[in-house]
């Protein structure tokens, strides 16, 4: 009974730890369908023609960037669910300790690492329970990685659609100043200027906002599954690996 309920654990942390990929590859190919309809009925060039700062195109380059690098991160946290699963069934098969006694026979990995610290820490230390605060800390750190450039994409794409409002206004009410009632050529040029400047206010701001809304989705179902393989780091090690160094000790 034990047998199936931990291969039933094991194999639904798997899934879980691959789904993080799956869901990028979803969420992507979704956002690619409606960019596709989009520039299938003119909208997309449409931004891009109207507005000439320029600004919407560099938020779309930079949300394609930051695209590539949720992939690589997602690919990277996958990996590392996938290496977190087979250290825990080599650790929790009968005579798994064993395996503390060689941990190079463990596959390559930052959950494994935090394990041979662990090994280490328990050889360097006379006797008494062994805390891993400090090392989960830096496991931590270690699997959010680059993780908080997705917090600064976003940020940065609101405040690029910000940027491109402002300069939209100041482009609207630049001519305000020069207008002349009487002058019917001149109302009509500063008319065209005002309707390019609001079109740039509201193509920026539109870019901005969509970019960093996307932004932040993609990241959070990436945060969401750091903490998962933090979480089984943590579980595997208290579980499987602290209790036979600490028994280790003892005896």
């Amino acid at each position: 009974m034990s047998v199936t309920a931990s291969a039933v654990t094991v194999s639904s942390a798997d899934t879980s730890e691959r789904s993080v990929l799956l869901l990028w590859m979803i969420f992507t190919g979704l956002s690619v369908f409606a960019g596709v309809v989009l520039w299938r009925y003119g909208l997309l060039h449409l931004m891009v023609v109207s507005d000439r700062t320029y600004i919407s195109s560099v938020i779309a380059i930079l949300y394609i960037v930051t695209c590539g690098h949720c992939f690589w991160r997602s690919r990277a946290i996958a990996r590392e669910g996938e290496i977190t699963r087979r250290c825990r069934a080599v650790l929790s098969a009968p005579g798994g300790a064993m395996s503390l006694d060689d941990v190079r026979a463990l596959p390559a990995g930052m959950v494994p690492d935090h394990i041979r610290n662990l090994v280490q820490k328990a050889e360097a230390q006379a006797a008494g329970r062994i805390d891993q605060t400090l090392l989960l800390r830096s496991l931590a750190d270690r699997l959010r990685g680059s993780n908080g450039f997705g917090a600064f994409v976003s940020d940065t794409l609101m405040k690029l659609g910000l940027l491109g409002t402002i300069i939209g206004f100041i482009i609207m009410l630049a001519p305000i100043a020069t207008l002349d009632a009487a002058d019917k050529v001149a109302m009509k040029s500063s008319m065209g200027l005002m309707s390019d400047g609001m079109a740039i206010a509201m193509y920026t701001t539109l870019a901005g906002l969509i970019g960093s809304i996307l932004v932040k989705i993609q990241y959070y179902m990436l945060d969401a599954a750091t903490q998962r393989v933090f979480s089984d780091a943590v579980m595997l090690t208290e579980t499987h690996v602290t209790p036979a160094l600490e028994r280790r000790h003892d005896g």
